[in-house]
């Protein structure tokens, strides 16, 4: 037997041309710092055509060539986010936030042909342009820029609105590309080597997509309006961008105004009902919220209906502080470049009790059923899903990675640390999983502390400091202990004019860890260093640590560099 379906390619020129015309009403709103600037699905479809006309016709863009974006969240980068792929091209998403080497490290590896430039990030690019590869032939510029910083490129400099003027508003778009055919690709942060490539294919953007408007996830309809904080740059907002131009949901577009003040005036203003971001971003605006600067009246953000906090865990503190103070309902999800990201989502089951429901909302969220799940212990053995056994997390499924990019012209790679014999991605986070399916993190396997034959986490130890009133972050990292091998350092920043000192910080977490888990050492930061996508950067902390750079008080009140004696 035989289906009978129609055997239809999955690419993103279907999302586009289905946007541009059924929801050709729909808006995209970018912030400019002062107020919002407009544009409709249906202009937004025929600017990509010409951005498509411009790339194509102008700069010699084929479908083996790939198109860099080193931009802002801004209705010019999701013009390049549907036109790139939908001409059957790769779009390449630059992160502006990674050192100059690794920027220049992803362009060479990824040979883009043309990058497309915010003008307010030029001076960034053109500090990598004498490391960039001859392979870059064009330089597009979007927004207002100091253009005489491109002056020693030897290949072409365009201003994006001249580049794509009086071009046909229409184009033939590759909707009968193979599915499985590239069309994004993105690098992961480097935290540890050099960035990885994970390309996106269209079947795997599409069905990520129909995940993001499920109900059980985002739920995306034409009467949203989305403000995705998460970085366009990285892992594709989250998928945002394409599932609002499929569902005809709203975009509202913070471009470089990702700070307190700005995204609370914004939401205030433009009214989103959905909205994504790392829990540092949520951490900032609650502040704000909680004290507005310069005015006396609370910002109105009733029109938020559920915010979603991934990238890393979100304190239970920061949950529940939204949802009593302001009325926001904070839902956690897990994911990660190489799962496009959306791996698990926190909607809890009905019919629970409050304090029930809350155990639930800790947790990172429950599976869908395109991703599959397993947890590996030390030596390989598979660990049940009781809620009780932890072990490395190992996903498969039709939006998940199963290998990284390896150059052009080059296998892709997949290296043993990362991909399992038969086929799974290996995270490299350690936690547990419910019998109905829940996900709760425990750590990062890399970030776990082995104390004495036994594990401590982090994670936990993190959550409880910061749901502390005077607490604004804190992290927890392992640090080298003779007695028991590892043992919890805990860095901590107050809130300004926090009256408790760090005595009374342990006091506070004794009543709610085992005494054993208690951490020796503490130090006081003014800020907890983030990676180039917001996650707390633990890596620096151990530096500072190894290096002398931190004043750390031990338990008994006494201080040293680095480590006592």
């Amino acid at each position: 037997m035989f289906s009978t379906m129609q055997d239809v390619p999955l690419t993103v020129a279907r999302i586009l041309e289905h946007g541009a015309s059924f929801h050709g009403r729909a808006t995209v709103t970018t912030w400019d710092g002062e107020g919002p600037r407009v544009r409709t699905f249906a202009e937004v479809g025929a600017r990509a055509a010409q951005l498509a006309h411009a790339l194509r016709d102008e700069l010699g863009v084929t479908p083996d060539r790939l198109v860099g974006t080193l931009m802002w969240n801004n209705a010019d980068h999701l013009e390049a986010y549907l036109a790139v792929p939908s001409m059957g091209s790769v779009l390449h998403t630059l992160n502006l936030r990674l050192p100059a080497a690794q920027l220049a490290f992803i362009v060479n590896h990824a040979a883009d042909h043309a990058i497309v430039v915010s003008g307010s990030v030029l001076p960034l690019l053109a500090g990598v342009l004498d490391q960039l590869a001859p392979t870059l032939r064009h330089i597009v510029v979007s927004g207002p820029g100091d253009l005489s910083l491109l002056a020693g490129f030897a290949g072409g400099v365009h201003e994006y609105e001249a580049l794509i003027a009086g071009r046909p508003t229409e184009y033939p778009w590759q909707d009968e590309l193979d599915e499985r055919s590239p069309a994004m690709i993105c690098y992961t942060s480097g935290t540890t080597g050099d960035p990885k490539g994970v390309v996106y294919s269209h079947r795997s953007i599409y069905l990520h997509c129909l995940q993001v408007n499920s109900a059980a996830t985002f739920g995306l309809t034409q009467q949203d309006t989305a403000l995705p904080v998460v970085p366009m740059f990285h892992v594709g907002a989250w998928g945002i961008p394409h599932a609002a131009f499929m569902s005809g949901a709203n975009l509202l577009m913070p471009d470089r105004f990702l700070q307190p003040q700005p995204l609370a005036a914004m939401i205030e203003r433009v009214r989103p009902t959905v909205s994504a971001a790392v829990p540092t971003i949520w951490n900032g605006l609650l502040d704000e919220l909680d004290h507005p600067t310069g005015r006396e009246q609370a910002y109105d953000v009733s029109s938020l209906r559920q915010v979603v906090i991934g990238g890393s865990a979100c304190p239970p503190a920061l949950m529940r502080a939204f949802q009593e103070r302001h009325g926001i309902r904070v839902v956690h999800a897990w994911g990660m470049t190489e799962t496009s990201p959306l791996g698990t989502f926190g909607l809890p089951p009905a019919g629970l009790d409050e304090e029930r429901e809350w155990e639930y909302r800790a947790m990172q969220g429950v599976f869908p059923a395109s991703v599959q799940a397993r947890l590996s212990g030390p030596n390989g053995e598979r660990m049940p899903h009781d809620g009780v056994a932890a072990g490395e997390l190992e996903v498969r499924g039709p939006w998940i990675a199963g290998a990284y990019y390896g150059g052009a012209g080059q296998e892709p790679e997949r290296p043993e640390d990362k991909f399992t014999e038969d086929g799974w991605l290996r995270t490299g986070d350690v936690g547990t999983i419910t019998p109905d399916g829940f996900l709760t993190l425990t750590d990062r396997a890399k970030d776990v502390i082995k104390s004495g034959g036994e594990w401590i986490s982090s994670v936990e130890l993190e959550n409880h400091l910061m749901a502390h009133p005077e607490v604004a972050e804190a992290a927890v990292v392992a640090v080298p202990d003779e007695k028991w091998g590892e043992r919890p350092l805990a860095t901590v920043v107050l809130r300004p004019g926090a009256a408790v000192d760090l005595r009374g910080l342990r006091a506070f977490l004794a009543g709610r860890v085992a005494a054993w888990q208690l951490p020796e050492r503490w130090a006081l930061i003014p800020a907890v260093p983030k990676t180039s996508v917001g996650k707390f950067d633990k890596k620096v902390i151990r530096e500072w640590h190894k290096s002398g750079k931190l004043t750390v008080i031990w338990e008994d009140g006494k201080a040293s560099k680095g480590e006592q004696g």
